[in-house]
Parts: structure tokens; sequence; C-alpha cells
């Protein structure tokens, strides 16, 4: 094989790389062509020492020959609990080289909620969202790289980075088509697992796969040791140097530098010496090697190797207790023997320090070289030093976390405080890592209550099941009393809803309710109760639930946020059960302040959550108040937005502005909505209650669009069929799936869900007929194979509304009715159904009656009014009707 040989100026380790580097050229030319262009994401992967780092090395020189701004960074084996650790490495250096005014111009909305994660801004009050700080990191890639065009980032060692920077890996290789970057990542298979590898697998995935690094074969390592040693080296000599080291390229360098330190002669005789040589550079040999640089050089390659990061002569001093001109001398000694050396400028932004190890190979095995109780006393320093020198308990966490239990109290609290640190910047795993570190200490019996019920905190968005255990042991030790205690029953009961467990949900609130007494707190409890009892999709899990509310209601005038919630669960559940409209209107506005949200009820507020507003907001759209419950969502979106929460709040949020244009008959704008909000839902996790509420909603809207095959498509590829979950969801996905059932064909099938809804509703005792419109959906299906079913269906439609008394609910019913009667009887309730419709703000519905009106009149002018509403609302099927009717010729002027 003919050897190759890299250029002059190129690392040893780029031997046989001609094919990656290539890649390499290519992906940098397409990237400074155009300032419009797409990202572009590479990918190298291989083993420790077959070059992945010299790679990078040579991606920077060519980027940087073609006036690239490269910025690099580097994941550490024991930096990987350093939430943010390598994305800081990346972007902090130029976002700090800014005016902080220029940053946050540069950041825009993102700054408060990308700042704090990035170390560039202080974090906010309330606990970050990790999706939503994820999305500002995403969105400051996007802004720096227009303002550096053209921009590369290099990531060495992506399988040692941290799981949060993994995480915005992903998303940024996601959305590389909008980001004019060039991401080249470098890492080594089989060392991430649980979500690390996933995150790994999602980048590997939406990049170009550049390379799987191999070994070099043994012309290569030949060309190598000739270049190194001299053209004199021999044959066999070369080949035993390729079979000492498996052509692995940093152990080939490490060995042909010590034949160089010997003064060995590369010929066959001396062969025999290149395996103990090889032994002495690596593992066992670079341990002994080290030792015999003496025992101060030793304990400071130790501390170094503990510190990871940051290493200064006067930092590792300080762990190593020497004195600063001992420091020196050994980090000399240390520098000769090829085990520190100090940072290339070349490499970019590195972490502020004198030193950094050779190789990852060398830091981990002077770091596994410690002994172990050493090494464990040794983070104990380095967390003390740490916090000394005022970088915050989050810093210090990462020694904590590798400090064997032993009753210290004062471990315990900066543990604790560096959770909230972490919460506050959107690393709510590295907060539960710190929380049951706590926990293993332990904390004091008066404080171990507390901590668990910080973790529950913790975990709540992340992992509601582990939430549940830690809230409950919480709740069975001494220590959480009062409020304290209400809010973390709570909590729990929250996690019980996020896990699908409702009805442990309800009866978690109702015992402690049961042990409270009467009072505000009590009263938060009861309220709890009748939330999640009023959101529950099963059967009442309290018999005579809506009596008790609407007596407790009764007395209530909104005077306190307890007040209030009891009014807006009275009146969520007076408009389901189909009561006056106008009645639960004025219970929804008296649990306003000045016709808003009261403080410590708002989208972002956690007190109560989220699923107030939402039961306000959705009581006025079923109640034809559409303005206010749009008002209501389009805050939501606003406030999700502004505090960078898009996870599933932000998903819901979309949903339920979906829901108000689908109210209002502006579909194509409710569509955009809840595709949005079924994007996110996706991210967050198929199933969930959220979920349903954007699929739900997004099939609904294309059947009202007249879109019936694109609907089908969507429930299939969505799941959007039985089981159902255990939560309300807006509307009835019984009914809409019955729709989508009679509208493909399934005339059978549609029956039998709008039947099982028809007892789902009578076991809730939701007799609202806009919300769960089953019976007029019924009544239409059976119109011609049981009439008189269908015409007992519509009456009771038209009583229930006429009950409820809005003008939609009325007209809806108007319609069915019209829909099964002929002749005159059909025109005149047609015409009722038009003249209701006409009043409600539901646009696509009053397009119907109109288009329907004009079928039944044979008017010309009725079907044009329908055509022209029916266009303005995107009902793509209700202008086709229309036009079939126009073209049949049966219509008059």
């Amino acid at each position: 094989m003919t050897e190759v040989r890299p250029t002059a100026a190129a690392s040893a380790s780029l031997w046989e790389r001609d094919a990656e580097i290539a890649a390499v050229t290519r992906a940098v030319d397409t990237l400074c062509a155009d300032r419009s262009s797409s990202g572009s994401l590479l990918v190298c992967q291989g083993e420790a020492g077959l070059g992945k780092t010299a790679l990078l090395a040579e991606t920077r020189r060519i980027a940087e020959a073609r006036g690239c701004t490269v910025w690099s960074a580097r994941g550490g084996e024991t930096l990987r609990s350093v939430p943010f650790n390598v994305v800081r490495q990346l972007l902090q250096p130029a976002l700090v080289s800014m005016l902080p005014e220029e940053a946050r111009d540069y950041l825009g909305d993102w700054y408060d909620i990308a700042g704090p994660a990035l170390g560039i801004a202080d974090p906010g009050e309330r606990q970050a969202d990790p999706q939503g700080v994820c999305d500002g990191l995403v969105a400051a890639v996007r802004r720096l790289a227009r303002r550096e065009w053209p921009l590369v980032l290099l990531i060495d060692d992506a399988h040692w980075a941290d799981q949060e920077t993994l995480r915005w890996l992903a998303a940024l290789a996601g959305r590389l088509d909008e980001t004019s970057a060039l991401v080249v990542v470098a890492r080594r298979p089989g060392e991430a697992t649980g979500d690390s590898a996933r995150h790994l697998e999602a980048v590997a995935a939406a990049g170009d796969h550049l390379a799987t690094l191999s070994a070099l074969t043994p012309a290569a390592t030949a060309g190598l040791t000739r270049t190194t040693l001299g053209a004199h080296a021999d044959a066999p000599f070369c080949r035993e140097v390729w079979a000492v080291t498996g052509g692995n390229p940093y152990e080939t360098v490490e060995l042909l530098a010590k034949v160089q330190d010997t003064e060995l002669e590369p010929v066959e005789a001396q062969a025999g010496e290149l395996r103990a040589l090889n032994r002495s550079a690596r593992g066992g040999g670079l341990v002994a090697r080290l030792e015999q640089l003496g025992v101060d050089a030793t304990r400071f390659a130790w501390a170094a190797a503990i510190l990871g990061t940051g290493i200064t002569v006067d930092l590792v001093a300080r762990l190593a207790t020497l004195n600063r001109d001992d420091a020196g001398r050994c980090a000399e000694l240390l520098r000769s023997a090829r085990i520190l050396t100090a940072p290339d400028p070349a490499n970019g932004q590195v972490p502020a320090g004198d030193l950094e190890f050779v190789h990852p190979l060398i830091a981990t095995a002077v770091y596994n070289s410690i002994p172990d109780a050493l090494r464990t006393a040794m983070h104990g320093i380095a967390a003390q030093l740490v916090t000394d020198s005022g970088l915050g308990a989050a810093a210090a966490s990462r020694h904590l976390l590798q400090v064997h239990p032993d009753d210290d109290q004062d471990v315990v609290e900066q543990l604790r405080e560096a959770a909230r640190e972490h919460l506050a910047v959107g690393a709510p795993d590295a907060a539960r890592r710190c929380l049951e570190r706590a926990l293993k200490e332990p904390p004091l019996p008066e404080a171990h209550a507390r901590v668990l019920y910080e973790l529950g905190c913790a975990t709540l968005l992340t992992a509601p099941a582990k939430t549940i255990g830690h809230l409950r042991t919480a709740l069975a030790m001494p220590g959480l009393d009062g409020a304290e205690r209400v809010d973390a029953v709570f909590r729990l009961s929250q996690a019980l809803l996020h896990n699908d467990q409702l009805e442990e949900a309800v009866r978690t609130v109702e015992a402690e309710a049961a042990r409270t007494p009467e009072g505000p707190v009590r009263l938060r409890l009861q309220a709890a109760q009748y939330m999640w009892e009023g959101i529950h999709a099963g059967e009442t899990a309290s018999p005579g639930r809506s009596a008790r509310l609407a007596r407790i209601a009764a007395n209530c005038t909104g005077r306190d946020n307890a007040e209030r919630v009891l009014l807006i669960l009275r009146g969520f559940d007076a408009m389901t059960h189909g009561e006056s409209a106008d009645e639960v209107v004025d219970l929804c506005d008296r649990a306003l302040v000045n016709g808003r949200l009261a403080p410590g009820l708002g989208w972002t507020d956690t007190e109560w959550g989220l699923e107030l507003p939402m039961m306000l907001a959705s009581a006025y759209a079923y109640t034809d108040r559409l303005d206010r419950a749009e008002a209501l969502f389009t805050e939501a979106l606003r406030a999700y937005d502004t505090a960078g929460w898009s996870g599933g709040h932000l998903a819901l949020a979309h949903a339920y502005v979906g829901l108000g244009h689908r109210r209002r008959g502006r579909l194509k704008e409710a569509e955009a909505a809840l595709r949005e909000s079924l994007r996110i839902a996706e991210r967050v996790g198929r199933g969930l209650p959220l979920y349903w509420s954007a699929i739900c909603n997004l099939v609904d809207t294309l059947l009202a669009r007249g879109h019936v095959e694109e609907a089908w498509s969507v429930a299939e590829q969505y799941g959007f069929a039985p089981p159902y979950p255990s939560t309300i969801v807006l509307p009835d996905p019984r009914v809409v799936r019955g729709r989508l059932l009679l509208a493909v064909g399934r005339t059978e099938d549609g029956v039998n869900e709008l039947e099982n809804a028809e007892k789902a509703a009578a076991s809730r005792g939701h007799h609202n007929p806009v919300l769960v419109p089953w019976a007029t959906d019924l009544a239409r299906a059976l119109a011609t194979e049981d009439p008189g079913r269908a015409a007992r269906l519509a009456t009771d439609a038209r009583r229930h509304a006429e009950r409820f008394g809005t003008d939609t609910a009325i007209g809806e019913a108007l319609r069915c009715a019209a829909a099964l009667e002929t002749g005159r009887r059909a025109v005149r309730l047609a015409a009722q159904a038009v003249a209701y419709l006409e009043a409600s703000p539901c646009q696509y519905e009053h397009a119907a009656a109109r288009v329907e009106y004009g079928i039944a009149a044979r008017s010309e002018a009725e079907l044009n009014r329908g055509l022209a509403l029916a266009r303005s609302c995107g009902a793509d099927g209700l202008v086709r009707r229309a036009r079939e009717a126009l073209g049949a010729g049966r219509v008059s002027g």
C-alpha cells in the first residue's frame, strides 16, 4: 500500500485522513459560498487516540484560512455533572466580549431565558423551563451565526458533554436549516448512556456522517515512523511499532517520542524494546512515570485531574498544599514529561487556566490513579476552594457529589443551595443529583422532609413518577407543616395528574382536606379536589360534588384567591353540565380582578397551576364570550413565550389559541396554531393530555375545513383513537372521532363511537350540547336508519340548548332539527337556525347554517351569502357544497 503522507502543517494523527479532510473542506466551502446557506453538521467518531482531536484542529486550520470565525469546546470525563459546561465554553466568550447592552440586543427576548444558563445574566425568581432554555440557546446560536458568519463550531469529546449541552446540541442539529453555521462533533462510541446517549443518537441522525475513524495501516505507521525518526528506520522496526500500538495514532506518536527520548536506534535489533517503552506511555506505565517525577509532581498532577478545567498553578498549589515556587517547578516537570501542557490559543475558547492535560487519556489515567480515599478528600477541599473563590454553590457541587456522606449539615445546605441555582438556570437533572446526594449525607430529621419536598419539586416536570415517591415519603415524615405541607400535597396531586393517575390525585387532596381544620388552608385543598374532579373524564370521583361545589361557591365573593378558584371551578362545572350560560359568565367574571386574572392565578404562577386559567378561558369560549376567551388564550401564549416556557405549557397555549380560532370560525388560523401545538407536544411526549388537546382540535378543525382525507391521515399518524386520556379534552375526543369515522364512510363505527360519547357524557352529567355535541351528530347519522330515535335525540339536544341559552347552542340544535325534516318545516327551522347563528360569534356554524338554509329554501341569495362566509372561514368543504348547489340549477333568485 502506498504511504499517505499528510502535509507538513498537519498533525501526525492526520495520516490516512484524506477523505475526512476533503469532506471538511467541502463543508467549509459551502458555508462560505452564501451567507443565507443552510447550516450543516459533521459527526466524527472513533475510539480514544484515533485522531478525532487532530481532525478538529485541522478543521479549525482550514476554516480560519477561509476567514471563518471558529469557536470550540470540549467535554470532560469529570465534568459531566456540570450543566451547560460545554455550551458555555462554546458561546460564553463571544457574548462576554460584548457590552451587556449589545448582548441583550443580540439575544433579544431570549437574553433573560438563555443568559443565566450561559452565565452572562442573573437568573430570574422562578424556576426556569428546561425546554425554554434549550430553545433560547438554539436561538442564541442562530443570531450569533448571522453576526459572526461564516461561523464554525467544534465540539470535541461530545460523549463527555453534560446532558444539558447534549439536549441543546440535539435541538440545534434539528434546526440547522435555519442556521448558517457548520457544526463538527467528535465523540467516542459507546461511552454515553441514558438520555445522553439518546441525544447523541439524535445528533448523529441529523448530521452528515463524516467518519468512523480506524487505526493506521502498517504502511501509514511505517511512513509516520520514518517521518519522525528518519528514513533509516527499517521495515521490521516499523512493523513492530504498528504491532505494539495497534496503529493507534496517539499511542504511535507517544511511542515514537519515547524512542527519540531514549535515543533508541530504529532498527530490527532494537525493536524488542518497543513494548516496554509503550507500557511506560500509558495506563500503569504512565502512573509509574509520573511517580518517578517525585511526590510533589504527583500531587500536582492529581490536583490538576481533580480540577479538570480552569487549571491554574495557584489553584493547584492550594489544592495540593504546595507553595507557589514548588508548584511552578512541578508544572515545568509535568510539561517536560508531556503530561500537562499550556492551552493552545489556536484552539479558541478554553476555560481560563494555565494548563491542560496533553490528552484526555492521560487525564483519565491520572485521575484513576489517585487513591480512592484521597480522591474523595481532594474533591472536598476543591469544593471549599471553589466556594471561597466566590463561584457559588452550583460550581462547587460537582466536587461535593464525589465526597463520601459524613453527616455534614454544611454539605447538605450547600447541595440544597446548588439545587436552587441549577433550577434557576433550567437544569432540573443537576438539581436532582444534588438533592439525592444531600439525602445520603443525611439531613437532620427536622430538615429531611424538606429536602425530599425540594427533590419532588425539582423532578415534577421531568419525572412525575419519581416525584410521587419523594413527596409521599416527605409527607409521611415530620417536618412539613401548615402551608408547606399543603403545597407538598398539592404538588403530589399534580404529579399524579401528570402521571395519568387522576383518581389517586383526587383521593390525595380529599384525604388531606378531611384532616385539616376549617380555614383558608382547607379551602385550598377542597378547591384542588374539585379542580381535579372537574377535569376527570371518567365517572365522578365524589358523589354530589357539583351540588357541594355550588353550595360553597354561593357564598364566595372573590375576596381572595381561594374564593376566586372556587368561583372558576363552579363556573367551569356549570358550563360542562349545560347550566345557564349567563350564570356561568357571572361566576367567571366574579373570579377576575378588574377584568383580569388575579395575581397568583396567572398563567405562569405555580401555586395553582395552569389548569385554572384554562378552565376559566374554556368556560368563556363555550358560552359565546369568545372575546374574553381569546384575550386569555393570547395572554397565555405571550406569558409562556416571555417566560421561556416552551414545553408542555406552550403546547397547550397554542392548542387553546387554536381552539379560540376554531370557535370563532377562523379555520386556517386554527389549523396553523394547532399544528404548532402538535409539533411542541410531540417533543414533550405522546399520550399526555396536552398531546390529546393538540391532535383532537386539529382533527376537528380539518373536518370543519372539509379536509377529510387529511384529517384521517393525521389521526392515523398520531394515534387519535381509543384509549382516551383520563382528563377532559376539549372538544370531546369521542365525538370528534365519531365525526371522523362518519366522514370517511365508516358509519357503524362512527355511530358506536358517538354512543360511547353519550355514555361518557351521561356518567359525568355533561349536558352542554356545544361542548359534547354527540346528540346532534348521532341524530344526523341515524336519520335514515332510525328516524324516531334521531328525532328524540334532536328534541333533547334542543331542550339542553335552550337551558344553556347561547345563540350557538340553540342555532346548532335548530340546524340538526332542520336536517331531519323536509319541505316547509325544514325551511322554517333552517331559517331559525340562521337567525340564532347570525348573532353567534361562531362564524363557521353560521356559514354552514346559511348554506343549508339556501339549499332547503332553494335560494341563490342565501347560498351566495353562505359561500362568502365559508370562504372567509377557510371552510373548503362548505365552499364546494355551496358551489355544487348553485351549479345544479335548482335554486331561484
